[in-house]
């Protein structure tokens, strides 16, 4: 059972590399998303022991403070 879940694992993760890859005709904003949502997926595994909810629970949090981090600067914010 360890052997098929270390295999299911290691595939996802090959995976998730893998879809990187297409990442190069997006813009920064996205890829700072998708990059958070990924981290955030496997900070809320390795938190919860591998849960759904905190697989899914760290994606949707990582993808948001990627966004969040990565948006553009507004010129001019601070002119007076």
């Amino acid at each position: 059972m360890k052997n098929r879940q270390s295999a299911i694992k290691t595939t996802l993760i090959v995976a998730m590399f893998i879809s990187l890859t297409g990442c190069a005709g997006m813009s920064r904003q996205g890829q700072g998303t998708l990059l958070g949502a990924g981290a955030g997926a496997l900070g809320g595994a390795a938190l919860t022991g591998g849960s759904a909810v905190g697989t899914i629970g760290g994606a949707a949090v990582g993808g948001l403070l990627g966004n969040v981090i990565t948006q553009p600067r507004a010129r001019g914010r601070y002119r007076r």
